[in-house]
């Protein structure tokens, strides 16, 4: 990105538009300034209220050589919310808007790789901008998930990591949400440093993934609090974990085998007599890992063929 500029406003000619309750100008102005005010705030490093994806520099270059062959055309616009530091004032009479050219200006809310692309672009472009003033973080969250659910998404992972800060969750996924940072802060989780909240990782249990494997079995749990589950379900999967790896079953942060272990859970825990412990839990699945076979779990090709597989073991050590 350029280097700063302080004590600059600049003033574009823009439309100001009206769609129900909702007001945002519509302009052009030169790619530099964008990439010179422009910011944006992902989810990586500003955990608490940041809500963009990391970005992708090979994307941005691929943009950046679009425009500087002479062929590129971005007719799209970006969408920008302005902060505080744009000072940002809507003349009536001039038709125009004036802001402070500073860094901080505006946040991207839609077209961060193209803002990038056009700061490493040797070429200037006039691009067609909507900028909305006075939003609060809610609303700038809430616009965001709009534009990637409603038009191009994003990852499902980023999608359901910020539903919270656009108040968009259910009861089911507020319940999700609230298990897996359990599952991802405690200091005796069993999946510590494991879990991967924005994004798709590769030895990592995503939101999707953990969503997925936690919701068929949600009606088990009753009334029962956030940290109450947290610890019944980490004491089983310490107990799991330790079994499996015993028998050479070490991928349990593999969709398949992850969702599978977590559906086998409520055919444990009606066997432990309400004893949710790591110990009650070895000893439950003792008659599993005598006949677990660890290639009819790696090698399975779904979730209902390891769960059987863990229930027909896990049977054959009762008896009436």
């Amino acid at each position: 990105m350029a280097e700063k500029i302080t004590e600059k406003r600049e003033s574009f000619s823009c439309s100001l538009i009206s769609q129900g309750t909702t007001k945002f100008y519509s302009l052009t102005m030169p790619s530099e300034i964008l990439a010179d005010t422009c910011f944006v705030s992902t989810r990586d490093e500003n955990p608490q209220d940041g809500f963009q994806r990391m970005l992708d520099k090979s994307r941005a270059q691929e943009i950046a050589d679009y425009i500087d062959s002479g062929a590129g055309s971005i007719p799209t616009a970006i969408i920008l919310s302005a902060q505080t530091d744009a000072g940002l004032q809507y003349s009536s009479k001039n038709k125009t808007i004036e802001f402070n050219l500073v860094p901080n200006a505006f946040l991207i809310l839609d077209g961060q790789h193209r803002i990038y692309g056009f700061s490493l672009a040797k070429t200037s472009v006039r691009v067609l901008v909507i900028i909305y003033n006075g939003l609060s973080r809610k609303e700038e969250t809430r616009l965001f998930v709009d534009i990637n659910t409603k038009q191009r998404p994003v990852p499902s992972e980023l999608v359901l990591d910020i539903k919270s800060l656009a108040e968009y969750e259910s009861n089911i996924d507020a319940f999700c949400r609230a298990i897996f940072d359990l599952f991802s802060e405690q200091s005796d989780s069993v999946l510590l440093g494991l879990m991967s909240p924005a994004q798709k990782k590769s030895g990592k249990i995503s939101r999707v993934t953990f969503n997925a494997a936690i919701k068929p079995i949600y009606g088990v749990f009753g009334e029962r609090d956030a940290k109450e589950i947290y610890t019944f379900l980490n004491a089983y999967l310490k107990a799991m974990c330790s079994g499996l790896q015993k028998k050479g079953i070490s991928s349990i942060t593999k969709p398949i085998i992850f969702k599978a272990i977590m559906q086998f859970f409520p055919h444990v825990a009606r066997l432990t007599d309400g004893e949710y412990t790591v110990e009650k839990f070895t000893e439950t699945l003792a008659p599993l890992f005598s006949g677990i076979s660890a290639t009819r779990v790696t090698k399975a090709t779904s979730i209902k063929i390891i769960t059987d597989h863990f229930v027909e073991c896990l049977n054959r050590g009762f008896t009436l």
